[in-house]
């Protein structure tokens, strides 16, 4: 059986998840059809409007066979780490195409992108950039532009590129796909039907309006998130640590800036501004804000899928785990044990982060996967 790999966060699911989901069900009609789903924080570091089992039963009525969940400690880092997690699971799946939406919609380009930037002088302009005070995406860039004269730094693209360098160095027999995305990633106003997820989570207040924008289904799911609390903790969190620099992400002397104004702040996104530099990118600094709240630590970050945790199957969905699970060496997680305790630690502390914000039950955590 052919097995397609979907890489998402559904923040909030809406029409161009529709749409995307239609063209790879177009061209594998009866493929096993397999979303690697980013649970309850996204990899910007944003709390999700709608839960990880939520999103796991919109997948599952849409047609996909197979859900199996990012771990948070990749979700929410930059494009390299989010990609590899993703890719690494879809590796121990046998997964044969991987079909991602992008801007450019060239993945000969992105695959010659991949083979430039592969030598010691891609990575030294990198460096002379990152030294120059830029962030690191941005250096990354920078340095693609100089050597190849192509410029990539859409969103969709950024991470699209990040896929095909991690099957290249994976030596991985997924086949990358892509499908063109209609519409701006940062648009804000909801005119048409088919638009950003955050042009939904900006007027997210407004059901009239977002419905036009995603199936109207789909509304009962999305939760009231509490950024005010949020907030608030995240402030508690500065005030009170004596060693900031000890959690992911929070590099260089920037825990000196945040302490420094703190409380001037007025909520969280004035508080990213006031920190944001050339170095720091907007969406760094909300995702070290995240990591601080959960107190992961640098010494926390183990990149390595240690566990495949299945939130949802259907019958053609269960045959591939039978298929594979004695053909790796990790466990297969449709039911939590107390065994699995160690694995989870690090979600579970995020994710009972999450109930603070909304109405999500984190003994939610110990349920048994969805089944269609």
């Amino acid at each position: 059986m052919i097995k397609v790999g979907v890489i998402a966060e559904y923040n909030p699911f809406h029409n161009g998840h529709v749409y995307h989901l239609s063209k790879v069900k177009q061209m594998f009609p009866d493929a096993c059809l397999i979303l690697i789903l980013i649970g309850n924080f996204t990899q910007r570091g944003e709390i999700s409007v709608i839960n990880k089992w939520d999103k796991t039963k919109i997948a599952l009525n849409y047609g996909y066979d197979l859900v199996v969940e990012l771990p948070f400690l990749f979700s929410c880092q930059s494009a390299g780490y989010y990609a590899k997690g993703a890719i690494d699971i879809l590796n121990y799946l046998k997964c044969d195409y991987l079909v991602f939406g992008s801007e450019s919609n060239d993945v000969t380009m992105l695959e010659e992108v991949v083979n430039l930037t592969d030598d010691d002088n891609y990575e030294n302009l990198v460096k002379k950039y990152v030294d120059k005070g830029v962030n690191y995406p941005l250096a990354c860039s920078l340095a693609l532009k100089e050597i190849s004269g192509i410029t990539i730094n859409k969103p969709n693209d950024v991470l699209a590129l990040e896929y095909v360098r991690c099957i290249k160095k994976t030596k991985s027999k997924i086949k990358p796909i892509s499908i063109k995305r209609t519409n701006d990633y940062h648009e804000e106003k909801i005119n048409k039907e088919i638009t950003s997820a955050t042009s939904i989570r900006k007027n997210i207040e407004n059901k009239k309006l977002i419905v036009k924008a995603m199936p109207k289904e789909v509304i009962k799911y999305l939760s009231k998130i509490d950024y005010d609390k949020y907030f608030y903790i995240i402030k508690y969190q500065i005030i009170t640590s004596t060693n900031l620099n000890c959690y992911l992400d929070v590099d260089e002397g920037i825990e000196n800036k945040l302490k420094k104004v703190i409380n001037d702040a007025k909520d969280v996104n004035d508080l990213i501004l006031k920190v944001k530099s050339k170095r720091y990118s907007y969406n760094k600094i909300q995702r070290m804000l995240l990591h601080i709240v959960c107190k992961i630590k640098k010494e926390d970050n183990d990149l390595t899928i240690k566990y495949l945790r299945v939130l949802g199957f259907s019958g053609k969905g269960k045959n591939i785990l039978k298929e594979i699970k004695n053909e790796i060496d990790i466990p297969i997680i449709t039911k939590y044990k107390k065994e699995y305790d160690n694995l989870f630690k690090i979600d579970f502390k995020a994710n009972s982060v999450y109930s603070l914000l909304t109405n999500y039950d984190v003994n939610n955590e110990f349920q048994s996967s969805l089944k269609k």
